[in-house]
């Protein structure tokens, strides 16, 4: 399982006027990559909070209580806004519910579009040269550890692959300029033949003289080289339009038509690798490229740099991996029994001081374990320190607390029942009591050192070989990725070219009409669209939707779902879908989590809830969804959830559950497994537990949905 987002025991609350209001109450589950999570559940059920704790935009009034959440080896809730930011909108996006919520009504949609890639653009160059330096830098440092004899070899190997990756990072960059020059031409020239034919007033000189300017900078050898041809013929097409009579006769836009077909097909060109190409002109100063083929220029340039650099680099590379690997295994097996000395430390009496200073050893001795060559982080060893801390920050805290607050709590109470043994009218109720129970709290803090000891043994005694030569190939691939985006440089020719391609892309019509145009002179949902766009401007790999789809009438529901299924295919996007209607995502959804007063009462893929639910909130939830074919009434869910300021003692939905029995007002019920892939948090599924049938309607929609062949979306 390909785990791009993990959720650990989250939970959040909030300040309020009336007393903490506990909105996420221990929650965790997991997103795999290119999967879609849907997040079910009422209103104030703490769906939106946790979409909100994952891209750190809670309110001022929150209160991070615990929990984690791991991308990329980092913990979201941990690290600085700096941080953050270059993860916001560019890695994790977000569409909310209101359209008009993301766009500004007074600026134009196509600079909404275009600013989010022009500001990151530059952050990520930045920081993917830093990525570049450091990763290659300790490379060339384990290559020298490994072989111990090559160490003048090793670090001109290296300093030749920083050389040729800027040489080949300055061919790509004229390159891709060249390219943008005819992106924009050719952008233009659609934009211009769309206004004669609208018989529009246009300054078609103008243009055409543009278009010389243009022309002069496609001229990169490499990008014209093959197409010098093709480039005159445009030449001459131009000289022929701004020849052509009066008005917009026929020859003027057959010539401009044969401009666009020319630049199309100079467009569609195989694109150079100039990763390869730069290793051979380093060591090919002489040597002229420009004009050989470019399947043939690709092959030729990749076996030299084979023959020549790569496959002795891979071989060095392949064995400084190895001894990082080694290391690594070697400092974890030593850390094991230290790990089981801080479990005993910490399930006895201790103070801070010690736990603190046992807090820094053992994190250091974590982080110098951790094998830094490892594209795929371990994500807890990475946060190891901030987990251990903020669980042993957590225990004092409330050792100190929890006193003060029994005594608040004793002190408010023996005041109230004053007053109402004098008769006085009492019109507030006693703040309950903020306290936890430090034996939890000292668990929480074994269990952060027991699951990373874990994770280890099983890593250490796990019987596979590494393949070492392929890691090395996936860091060479990882150098290139980095060296490739320092590069990519986004000029505004390109942002708007690329924003009107994400129109496009996301149904809008006539996009370069609709580029000028501001918010209000769109519908509801070409506005969620844009919005849509603006989120897919920085390439996300996280998407979260935040009921994108309830502002809008049933018809425009279902075409915005249909578009984000298909970009979920074509991009492989990681979706967290938020939203209170199960019908919404019957056809969209790989998992399902279904929440209620903060909690995740039942979990699984979306065949286990459609196909076989288990928590009565569920049945609910199914009992009220609409379709063609249900003949009874539907079952409202009687009541309203519960005050979280003061959360129940035992399950949250038993005022409102018709099954309830007496132990869900007393005790919360524990996740009992179904399945692999299913669970649920209800006494129903003890051993012990009556058993209770689900519920008529539900059963028969399960029989037309199974006939049917499928979930059919509420319909």
């Amino acid at each position: 399982m390909d785990k791009i987002l993990e959720v650990k025991n989250l939970k959040v609350s909030f300040r309020t006027a009336g007393g903490i209001l506990k909105a996420v109450r221990d929650i965790s589950f997991d997103l795999e990559r290119g999967k879609t999570l849907a997040i079910v559940g009422e209103s104030g059920s703490g769906k939106s909070v946790t979409s909100k704790a994952i891209l750190g935009i809670l309110a001022g009034n929150s209160i991070i209580e615990g929990g984690k959440i791991i991308y990329d080896g980092k913990d979201l809730l941990k690290i600085d806004e700096e941080e953050m930011y270059k993860l916001r909108g560019d890695k994790i996006a977000m569409i909310f519910q209101d359209p008009l919520s993301s766009l500004n009504p007074i600026v134009k949609i196509g600079k909404q579009i275009t600013e989010a890639m022009l500001l990151k653009n530059k952050a990520a160059r930045r920081e993917s040269r830093k990525n570049f330096n450091d990763m290659l830098a300790l490379l060339a440092k384990n290559m020298e550890a490994a072989d111990g004899q090559s160490g003048a070899r090793i670090r001109e190997l290296a300093k030749t692959f920083d050389t040729f990756c800027i040489r080949a990072n300055k061919l790509e960059l004229r390159y891709n300029q060249a390219d943008a020059e005819a992106e924009a031409m050719l952008s233009s020239l659609e934009d211009l033949c769309f206004l004669i034919e609208k018989k529009q007033k246009v300054d078609v000189k103008g243009r055409l003289k543009e278009y010389r300017g243009r022309l002069k900078k496609l001229q990169d050898p490499f990008y014209s080289a093959n197409y010098k041809a093709q480039i005159a013929e445009l030449a001459g097409c131009l000289d022929k339009a701004a020849a052509s009579g009066k008005g917009y006769p026929p020859e003027l836009t057959a010539a401009l038509r044969r401009c666009e077909e020319l630049l199309r097909e100079i467009r569609s060109q195989e694109k150079p690798v100039f990763f390869r190409i730069g290793y051979f002109e380093l060591k090919n100063p002489d040597a002229d490229l420009h004009g050989v083929p470019v399947e043939k220029l690709n092959q030729m340039s990749l076996d030299f740099l084979n023959d020549h650099f790569m496959n002795e680099f891979i071989a060095l590379a392949a064995g400084g991996v190895k001894y990082s690997h080694e290391i690594s295994y070697g400092k974890k097996k030593q850390l094991l029994p230290r790990m089981e000395e801080a479990k005993s430390y910490f399930q006895g009496d201790f103070d801070k001081a010690g736990a603190e200073k046992l807090c820094k050893t053992l994190s250091a001795g974590v982080e110098d374990a951790i094998d830094r060559l490892e594209i795929a982080k371990d994500s807890m060893a990475y946060t190891f320190r901030t987990s251990l801390g903020n669980a042993i920050e957590k225990y004092f805290y409330y050792r100190k607390h929890n006193p003060k607050e029994e005594a608040r709590f004793e002190r408010q109470s023996k005041k109230r029942d004053a007053l109402i043994a004098r008769g006085r009218s009492v019109d507030w109720k006693v703040v309950p009591k903020v306290v936890c129970d430090l034996e939890e709290l000292r668990q929480e803090i074994l269990d952060v050192i027991g699951e990373l000891e874990d994770s280890w043994k099983a890593q250490l005694s796990a019987d596979t070989e590494e393949d070492f030569e392929k890691r090395a190939v996936g860091i060479v691939d990882y150098l290139k990725e980095q060296a490739s985006r320092v590069v990519y440089r986004v000029t505004r020719s390109m942002a708007r070219e690329k924003a009107i391609r994400l129109m496009e892309e996301v149904g809008i019509n006539e996009p370069r009409m609709r580029f000028n145009q501001y918010p209000f002179e769109f519908s509801g949902g070409m506005r969620q669209r844009i919005v849509i766009a603006i989120a897919l401007s920085a390439d996300p790999e996280i998407m979260i939707c935040d009921e994108p789809t309830t502002a809008l009438d049933v018809t425009i529901q279902a075409q915005i779902l249909e578009l984000i299924n298909r970009l979920k295919a074509e991009r492989n996007l990681s979706v967290i879908f938020i939203t209170h209607d199960l019908g919404v995502v019957a056809n969209m959804a790989d998992d399902i989590a279904v929440m209620y007063a903060g909690k995740i009462v039942e979990y699984g893929t979306a065949d286990d809830i459609f196909y076989d639910p288990r928590h009565p909130y569920t049945w609910a939830l199914l009992s009220s969804m609409p379709d063609l074919d249900t003949k009874e009434k539907l079952d409202a869910i009687p009541g309203t959830p519960p005050n979280m300021i003061y959360p129940p003692q035992g399950d949250a939905f038993a005022d409102r559950n018709k099954y309830a029995m007496q132990i869900d007002f007393e005790q919360q019920p524990p996740m009992f497994e179904v399945s692999p892939t299913h669970k649920a948090a209800t006494w129903l599924l003890h051993p012990n537990a009556p058993k209770v049938e689900i519920p008529k309607i539900i059963t028969e929609r399960i029989e037309r949905m199974k006939k049917a062949g499928g979930v059919q979306n509420g319909q």
